[in-house]
């Protein structure tokens, strides 16, 4: 088969992660083709918890450098994207049986602050007692303390869309729907072949970003020849939406079985409720909530909110986090983005796994920071620090 066109990049996903990589390197002045088998964030990147944030959580298993990068891109989403991307006050209530006390939330906050450089979004407060009572009926039996701060929340499919769409400015191609038939690797790049429209099409290719999210390994095993890959666990989040509207923000609760941290947060005047960690195994277009997940969020939200017991749920969604093989609970599990790549000195295939919704423009510079001595050099036309995005 004669290849059609050649491109420097070839990204298979349109994923935030995929997108982004187009994004960066279309900036940086390479030729970019991004193949997507439905449509963009179809995957995990519409099923995510809303949020751009820098992860509180991380910090018990002192994930600094997730965190400290997390924030300071929370920071530059909140200027490049402020029609997507909003601050937004979070209320973390403490009671008598809660695991983690005031003390440890306020060291927390205080450690949150600093890693985001002490700026004003970083500022948090512990309410007073007659504010309790405006909190959207948050039960107040055995509460001890209620602490405000700040992170920001972004509908997700539509950052990931318009991400995108500046990559296309800035002449990166877009081919959708798409199906990933084989890559076949030499000395000097791969030839990929795909179907679109009914028809088989061929293409030359540096290198090969595999940005699948949960379907990596399956791009993988479509390379010839094999290329190394991790061994990773999918883990399903599911999140739930009760017909009622939070008025003050989002609440970060533990989950009274487990500890875990929930989130309640008003979504599109409704109440979105998550996450879960359930593992995984199948088909991942196929996921989707269990009844036990939708039990388990529901007896959260009940717990703080005893007016939301009565409710139905009107919707629900799963999505897949890829995280390294491990034992014990994925809760605390790393959650920095894994680069992997063929063992050749100029790599061409990368993978990614994992990331974080949050950092995924860092992690789409760390991409291209690792193929320089693959990819030639090209006149930059764009820094994405500087991109501006807005909604359709």
């Amino acid at each position: 088969m004669v290849a059609e066109y050649t491109y420097d990049l070839a990204i298979i996903g349109g994923g935030i992660h995929g997108v982004s990589v187009a994004q960066a390197a279309a900036a940086k002045g390479y030729s970019v083709l991004l193949l997507e088998q439905s449509a963009l964030a179809a995957g995990t990147s519409s099923r995510s918890s809303k949020l751009i944030h820098g992860g509180l959580r991380y910090l018990e298993s002192a994930q600094f450098n997730v965190v400290r990068e997390c924030l300071t891109e929370r920071a530059l989403l909140l200027k490049l994207a402020p029609e997507l991307v909003q601050l937004i006050p979070f209320y973390s209530p403490i009671y008598r049986n809660t695991q983690r006390r005031p003390w440890q939330i306020s060291i927390g906050l205080n450690i949150y602050r600093a890693l985001g450089g002490f700026q004003q979004s970083g500022e948090f407060s512990r309410l007073s007692h007659h504010q309790w009572h405006n909190l959207d009926g948050l039960t107040t039996d055995n509460l001890n303390a209620v602490f405000r701060f700040w992170d920001a929340q972004t509908d997700d499919a539509q950052l990931t869309q318009a991400v995108m769409r500046s990559a296309q400015s800035l002449g990166a191609e877009l081919v959708m729907p798409a199906q990933f038939i084989a890559a076949e690797l030499d000395k000097t790049g791969a030839t990929l072949s795909y179907q679109h429209n009914g028809r088989q099409h061929s293409c030359r290719v540096r290198t090969l970003i595999n940005a699948a999210g949960p379907w990596v390994n399956l791009v993988l095993q479509k390379i010839t020849p094999t290329t190394r890959q991790c061994h990773i666990d999918l883990v399903q989040g599911s999140h739930i939406l009760l017909p009622n509207k939070l008025n003050q923000g989002i609440f970060y609760v533990e989950a009274p079985q487990d500890q875990r941290a929930v989130f309640l947060m008003p979504w599109q005047g409704n109440t979105l409720i998550g996450t879960t960690e359930h593992h995984y195994q199948g088909d991942p277009a196929k996921v989707q909530p269990l009844p036990e997940e939708e039990s388990y969020l529901m007896e959260v939200a009940a717990h703080y909110f005893p007016h939301l017991a009565a409710l139905k749920v009107i919707d629900s969604f799963a999505g897949l986090r890829v995280l390294p093989t491990a034992n014990g609970s994925p809760f605390g599990r790393s959650r920095e983005t894994i680069l992997l790549t063929d063992r050749s000195k100029q790599p061409r295939v990368l993978t990614i796994y994992g990331g974080k919704l949050t950092a995924y423009r860092a992690a789409a510079e760390a991409v291209l920071l690792k193929l320089h001595t693959t990819l030639p050099e090209r006149k930059a036309i764009a820094d994405t620090r500087l991109l501006p995005l807005s909604p359709p």
